[in-house]
């Protein structure tokens, strides 16, 4: 059972969990569960025999039987209907199911990967999730925390969303500039991985040169969000001087964007949003006019 957050990769570790074992070389198939109503579900899970219901022309094998041997991934598990979380259920302690409209056991051997961005214990109290069933998937949970909780994992997943996207979009972007990933390392990432993912193909599409800098980002991620920053204000019990903590922060923000343009001051002042005449008074203010 795999828990955490949207976006945080819940797929890519049950990607990872299948093609790192034993059953590598069988079917991997995965499944959101809160895409489509019940009944359908229920025939993707199971398969359906030839009039099962209205439009089953032909009978279908379900993905239990194609990941046979294999895996099975079933994302958002918290969104099953409750009439199905029973035949998963019944799946999981006799190995076997049935065919939609069918009165024959299909016998099955697969490894069920659940993955969930909702407190299942909760939905357990709310009488949404079934005890019995969480207690048969979780045998093993494995927690994804949020990406802005595991900033050492974002520069490996650049390179790897840029390696991806070049070959999709069929450019050439050597790296990632300290400064790019300086702006990302801050940036408090509400979307996790999967924002990561969005921002790196924008900046692959966008960047004129064979490295993303700061500039092929979107405003939101260069300038940060007012959130973070206020989360990042502390108010010591003895106080503070409001005026000295304001310069110190306008200060160490000209010298960032002063470094990530190098030194361009122009583009330095489009960073920090304010006109050149305005800039140029506060590096004067600050004595960093050279």
């Amino acid at each position: 059972l795999i828990t955490g957050e949207s976006g945080t990769g819940k797929e890519l570790v049950a990607r990872a969990i299948h093609f790192n074992s034993k059953r590598s070389e069988k079917t991997f198939v995965t499944l959101n569960c809160g895409a489509m109503p019940g009944n359908l579900l229920e025939s993707e899970l199971f398969g359906h025999v030839k009039g099962a219901f209205t439009g089953a022309v032909s009978s279908k094998p379900g993905l239990f039987e194609l990941a046979d041997k294999g895996s099975i991934f079933l994302d958002e598990i918290g969104d099953m209907p409750l009439v199905l979380q029973v035949k998963l259920l019944r799946v999981i302690q006799e190995r076997e199911f049935r065919n939609v409209g069918s009165t024959e056991d299909i016998k099955t051997n697969v490894r069920i990967i659940a993955a969930s961005n909702k407190n299942l214990e909760k939905a357990i109290e709310d009488g949404e999730f079934r005890e019995d069933l969480y207690y048969r998937l979780n045998v093993i949970q494995i927690k994804l925390p949020p990406l802005r909780e595991r900033k050492d994992d974002i520069a490996p997943l650049v390179n790897h969303f840029i390696a991806k996207h070049n070959k999709e979009l069929e450019r050439n972007i050597r790296k990632i500039s300290s400064e790019a990933l300086q702006v990302l390392e801050r940036y408090p990432f509400q979307g996790n991985v999967r924002e990561l993912g969005n921002i790196i193909e924008r900046a692959v599409a966008l960047e004129q040169g064979d490295m993303i800098m700061p500039e092929s980002f979107p405003d939101e991620v260069r300038e940060g969000t007012k959130q973070d920053l206020l989360s990042m204000a502390e108010l010591p019990t003895e106080g503070v001087d409001i005026e000295k903590v304001m310069e110190d922060v306008e200060k160490d923000l000209i010298l960032k964007a002063l470094n990530m343009t190098n030194g361009v001051k122009i583009r330095a002042a489009k960073l920090l949003k304010v006109s050149f005449r305005s800039f140029r008074y506060r590096l004067a203010k600050y004595g960093l006019d050279d």
